[in-house]
C-alpha cells in the first residue's frame, strides 16, 4: 500500500489518492481515507508495521457487489483502481475491470499480490508469506527446544486451507537431524487418522518425543476437512466454509485422539492463529522490500503501460526477482498448491528443494538454535558392584 501511494505521488496527473477502509466494504460504504494528506514519514512508519493499515474484509464480491463498487469508483472519478489481496481479490479486480469496459469508462485496474498462504498462481511467492513463514519457522524452533527440555508430544496447527506452504515452513526451524518438527502434514496429501497415529508412535518410540506441524486444511480421502470428521459440531466462516483453526478445535481433537489411542499422557496442542499474520518484530527484510516494490510496479504499469492486470513476482538467478504484469484471468479465482517436488515421498515432510526455495525468502539474521555437546561425566556410584 505504501509503495503504491508514494509512487503515485510522483505523477502530476494524480490529484488525489484514496484508501478504502476495510477494502471493498469501504468502497461500498464510501468510507475513504484521503492518503494525499498523509505525511511521508508516517507512511514510512506504517510500512514498517505488520497487518493491514487500511483494515481488511471477509466480503467475497459477486457480480452485483462489483457493479456497486464500480458505481462508487465512477462517482468519485477514480481513474486507477489498485487492490491488494489474494485470489478472491484478483477476481474482484477482474469483474470491476469488465464492468468499466462495458461502460466505456477509462479505469486502470491492477491487482497487487498479498497473501500469507502463498497460493497465487503465476507467482514464485507472494508478499506476506516470507514474514509469516519466518515466524512459523522460529516458532517451531522454540517449540523444539521446549519439547526437548521436557519431552512429550506437541501438535501445532498452522494456517493454510488448501496450500501447505506455511505449514511446510516449520521445517526451516530444524538444525540437527533429530530436531522437530518430526512430522509435517499438508493439505496437498490425504490425511488418514490411523496412519497419523502410527507415524506419531514410531517417532515417539524412537526419540521419546514427537513434534507435529499440521495444516488447518488437512482432509480425508473424500476431501472432507479432518476437523469436520472428528468434531461433533463445527463452525462456519462468512463464506460458508468450515472454520478450520480459529477456534483451536483441530489441535484439541488431534491431541485427544493421541492420548486416547496411544495412551501417552504428555500431549499438548496449539493453534498458531492470527499471530502468524501480524507478529511485530519478526519480519523478513526480503519480504518487506518486495512488498514495497510490487506496489510501486503496480503504479508504474498503470501509468506507463496503460494496461490492466495482476503484478506477479518471478524469481531470477540464485536469488533475485522481477515483476511482470499478467492478465487478470490468469490469476483470478485460482489457487496454487505445493508442487510435488516440495513434498517428501512419505507425505509428511518436505524436500531439500523446498528448503532451498524458502531459505532466501526468510531474510537476513535468521537465528539458529544450538545445544550443549554431550560430554558426559563418568558415573561413580552407578559403577560400584
Amino acid at each position: 500500500m505504501v509503495g503504491a501511494v508514494l509512487e503515485s505521488r510522483k505523477f502530476r496527473n494524480v490529484e488525489l489518492i484514496y484508501g478504502a477502509v476495510h477494502g471493498v466494504r469501504g468502497i461500498l460504504d464510501e468510507d475513504f481515507y484521503d492518503l494525499t494528506q498523509e505525511t511521508t514519514h508516517n507512511l514510512e512508519m506504517v510500512a514498517n508495521t505488520p497487518s493491514s493499515a487500511l483494515g481488511s474484509t471477509r466480503d467475497k464480491p459477486d457480480l452485483k457487489y462489483c457493479q456497486e463498487i464500480f458505481k462508487v469508483l465512477r462517482a468519485h472519478e477514480i481513474g486507477y483502481f489498485f487492490y491488494t489481496g489474494g485470489n478472491d481479490s484478483s477476481d474482484t479486480v477482474r469483474i470491476v475491470n469488465e464492468e468499466a469496459r462495458k461502460a466505456d469508462y477509462d479505469l486502470r485496474c491492477i491487482h497487487i499480490p498479498k497473501t500469507i498462504d502463498n497460493d497465487l498462481v503465476e507467482n514464485d511467492h507472494t508478499p506476506g508469506f516470507p514474514s509469516a513463514a519466518r515466524y512459523v519457522a522460529q516458532a517451531f524452533m522454540g517449540i523444539n527446544l521446549d519439547n526437548a527440555a521436557l519431552p512429550g508430544i506437541y501438535i501445532g496447527v498452522v494456517m493454510g486451507r488448501h496450500a501447505g506452504f506455511l505449514t511446510a515452513a516449520s521445517a526451516l526451524g530444524k538444525k540437527f537431524s533429530d530436531d522437530g518438527p518430526h512430522l509435517i502434514y499438508m493439505p496437498e496429501r490425504t490425511f488418514d487418522i490411523e496412519s497419523f497415529l502410527a507415524d506419531v508412535k514410531q517417532v515417539y518410540d524412537r526419540l521419546g518425543r514427537c513434534i507435529v506441524a499440521v495444516s488447518e486444511g488437512i482432509h480425508d480421502s473424500t476431501g472432507e476437512p479432518i476437523i469436520a470428521s472428528l468434531a461433533k459440531e463445527t463452525e462456519h466462516d462468512a463464506h460458508g466454509n468450515v472454520q478450520l483453526s480459529g477456534s483451536g478445535a483441530l489441535a484439541d481433537l488431534l491431541t485427544r485422539k493421541v492420548k486416547e489411542e496411544l495412551g501417552i499422557k504428555r500431549v499438548r496442542g496449539d493453534t498458531l492463529g492470527y499471530i502468524q499474520r501480524s507478529f511485530v518484530g519478526c519480519v523478513s527484510d526480503v519480504d518487506q522490500n518486495e512488498a514495497r516494490e510490487v506496489g510501486e510496479k503496480a503504479v508504474q504499469y498503470g501509468m506507463f503501460g496503460d494496461r490492466d492486470g495482476s503484478v506477479t513476482i518471478k524469481r531470477t538467478g540464485h536469488y533475485s526477482v522481477d515483476y511482470e504484469l499478467v492478465p487478470l484471468d490468469l490469476v483470478a479465482g485460482k489457487t496454487r498448491t505445493m508442487p510435488d517436488s516440495f513434498i517428501a515421498a512419505s507425505g509428511h515432510d518436505v524436500t531439500d528443494e523446498f528448503r532451498m526455495y524458502l531459505r532466501p525468502l526468510l531474510g537476513s539474521g535468521m537465528p539458529d538454535a544450538y545445544r550443549l555437546r554431550p560430554n558426559k561425566v563418568p558415573k561413580i556410584l552407578a559403577t560400584r558392584s
